[in-house]
């Protein structure tokens, strides 16, 4: 009796390392614009739009750290540090508003490279060291800020218009296609360089069928949301970072080693990957990409205080790279599965807000969702591979 065939190229869904975050979302879609006509109104998308642009980017740092088997629980008060550095700069000592936010990403950036020095060198850790990092810059940030305990931005000035101006949403739209086109372009390269080294190319139906529906999905968003307005500055930003950041993950060599790093870190060294390096260039970069989804924050919110980055932003974060796919073992995960991860507890979260639950439903759906995401991860990695039959 033949074995039944497994899913293959023809099956593209089975490649989609994120569908079960994708079926997720259009889940919660749908039963949230039953529930509530205003849900898929302009103004209620605008307005997701806008909340969910941060998050995205503090979400990408997560998944580039867990990427290499590692966690960074001070992703939320890094991103209030990087905050506060910036207004206090800008508001308080008169430096260029785009200077302060350079200097804020950068205040990210060295705290990423001492906690990343620490779990490396010194073997410590990395829930412990950012655990304890989590309280030392807490009590930074409320120091910087001082008795005054916050600091407010003019809505006039340029850190202000970061998340207050828009963008046409043609010009998104085109931006889009454009990005898409880029990405037929590398496919093309990779086949042909594949091709000439004797081996079979890539199969084109997985990537097309993936960057079809990033392009449908993402166009029709953006359609909805931007309406006459245009889209968040904010939300492009987000985007194309987290774009860059999925291409480099995906296909460049910087990419591959911490994919390997964190699937297996002693044959990684073995293969001659820096391993030291690369775990320390995780942790300098989720701590950056944190520091300005705080900075984006405080520019949506016209002001700095001491609850910036505290709260639920660091659960958030973790929970949205878990839904969108990255595992907590390490080894898998891309900034793609981050958006969709942030797009899902978003959703969730609004479309909750206009039902008006209450905190207790809403506490154990997020629960529930983390959990389920989780342990698909869990049985993902234990289930035995199901290989096609020769």
């Amino acid at each position: 009796m033949r074995r039944p065939r497994a899913p293959t190229a023809e099956r593209p869904w089975r490649h989609t390392a994120f569908s079960p975050a994708l079926l997720g979302l259009a889940g919660v879609w749908v039963f949230f614009a039953l529930a509530n006509n205003r849900f898929l109104s302009a103004e209620n998308l605008s307005a997701l739009a806008g909340q969910v642009a941060p998050l995205i980017l503090v979400a990408a740092g997560v998944v580039v750290v867990l990427l290499v088997g590692e966690i960074d629980l001070s992703v939320g008060e890094v991103a209030g540090m990087g905050a506060t550095v910036a207004a206090i700069l800008a508001f308080r000592e008169g430096w260029p508003s785009p200077v302060a936010v350079a200097a804020g990403v950068a205040v990210g950036a060295g705290i990423g490279l001492l906690q990343g020095l620490v779990v490396t060198r010194l073997g410590v850790p990395s829930f412990v060291v950012t655990l304890a990092g989590l309280l030392v810059w807490q009590g930074t940030t409320l120091a910087l800020l001082g008795a005054r305990g916050n600091v407010n931005i003019p809505p006039d000035d340029w850190m202000a218009r970061l998340a207050g101006a828009r963008v046409g949403t043609g010009v998104v739209v085109a931006l889009l296609v454009a990005a898409a086109g880029l990405g037929v372009a590398d496919r093309v390269r990779a086949r042909r360089r594949r091709q000439g080294a004797g081996l079979p190319p890539e199969p084109w139906r997985p990537g097309l069928f993936r960057l079809a529906v990033a392009v449908a999905v993402g166009a029709a968003g953006m359609a909805a949301a931007g309406g006459r307005r245009g889209v968040p500055l904010s939300l492009v930003l987000a985007l194309t970072i987290a774009g860059g950041l999925h291409a480099v993950l995906s296909r460049s060599r910087f990419g591959r080693h911490l994919s390997a790093v964190g699937g297996d870190r002693r044959a990684a060294a073995r293969a001659g990957v820096p391993v030291t390096r690369v775990r320390v260039s995780a942790f300098v970069l989720g701590s950056s990409l944190a520091a300005l989804g705080g900075i984006l924050t405080a520019s949506r919110l016209l002001a700095v205080n001491q609850t910036t980055g505290s709260g639920e932003l660091l659960l958030a974060a973790l929970a949205a790279a878990v839904i969108g796919g990255a595992s907590l073992f390490g080894g898998r995960g891309t900034a793609g599965s981050a958006v969709l991860g942030v797009l899902v507890l978003g959703s969730l979260a609004n479309g909750m807000d206009l039902l008006d639950l209450p905190s207790a439903a809403r506490f154990t759906l997020n629960g529930t969702v983390l959990l389920a995401a989780a342990t698909v991860d869990a049985l993902s990695r234990s289930l035995p591979a199901w290989r096609p039959a020769r």
